[in-house]
């Protein structure tokens, strides 16, 4: 991999990470748009490097939370941040679940399956916009509305359905403050990219062979970035409402992805 790919590709990661327009829907339909073998495969490798560049972006842009989160947890008291923290652990019970289960089933929907690309994307839409459109509150994210969240992110799986615009729009649709909402939405999926970070190399499928170090570290500062812009970007787009946009968008790339698929059925 060359330095210019692995900083386009950091890039997209970054920022796809956290913006609504789901960057599996986006890879899916470029690979049938350009062939497959026109978009580069990431290494199994730079993917986690990827990965733990938005984790720590995420971190990074919540330390304060996340060390409030800690040092409350390590009282060992009922208190808020416990709770926080039990709420995060039950929000990853239905992607858990779904990953070790139907891992297979799962990637098999990313064969160019391009008309599912393409409704999934106007799923996306619809929750941005019902999101955007509803009224702010100060009410907190509940235990019953994390496992709700939760099976939202699972659907997220889904190529064409965007983590991000899922579990935030979910949250907000149940009552919840936009602003904790999106807050709860970025960090519960830390511990899921953790967690498989660690799965990947627990696999001993990572090979550090033949790898270019010096784009796997341009790679990442590149995600790390973008990561850092879109998380702080789209707090603000969520607290003004402002999904819509996003929403418009994944209705032109849904139904792009439909004509394609049908026109080359």
């Amino acid at each position: 991999m060359d330095i210019i790919n692995a900083i386009i590709l950091g890039i997209i990661q970054g920022l796809t990470e956290f913006l609504p327009v789901s960057s599996s829907g986006h890879l899916e339909l470029g690979k049938a748009i350009l062939g497959d073998h026109s978009v580069p495969e990431e290494s199994l490798l730079f993917t986690v490097v990827l990965h733990f560049a938005t984790a720590l972006s995420t971190i990074i842009v919540f330390r304060k939370d996340v060390l409030s989160i800690i040092k409350g947890a390590l009282s060992f008291k009922w208190n808020d941040d416990l709770q926080f923290i039990s709420k995060i652990i039950v929000s990853m019970i239905p992607a858990v679940v779904i990953g070790l289960f139907f891992e297979t089933q799962l990637e098999s929907l990313f064969g160019g399956n391009i008309l599912l690309v393409g409704f999934m994307l106007i799923v996306t839409a619809i929750l941005l916009f019902l999101a955007d459109k509803a009224k702010d509150t100060n009410k907190k994210v509940s235990f019953k509305n994390a496992f709700v969240i939760g099976i939202a992110q699972a659907i997220a799986m889904l190529p064409g359905i965007s983590r991000s615009g899922a579990t935030i729009s979910t949250s907000v649709l149940l009552g919840n403050d936009k602003t904790k909402a999106a807050r709860f939405s970025f960090l519960m999926v830390v511990p899921l990219i953790f967690g498989k970070i660690a799965k990947d190399i627990l696999s001993g499928d990572i090979s550090t062979e033949s790898q270019n170090f010096t784009a796997l570290a341009i790679g990442f500062v590149a995600a790390f970035i973008a990561g850092l812009f879109a998380c702080t970007w789209m707090i603000a787009l969520v607290k003004k409402s402002k999904l819509t946009y996003f929403a418009i968008h994944c209705v032109i790339v849904g139904l792009i992805a439909i004509v394609f698929s049908l026109l080359n059925s």
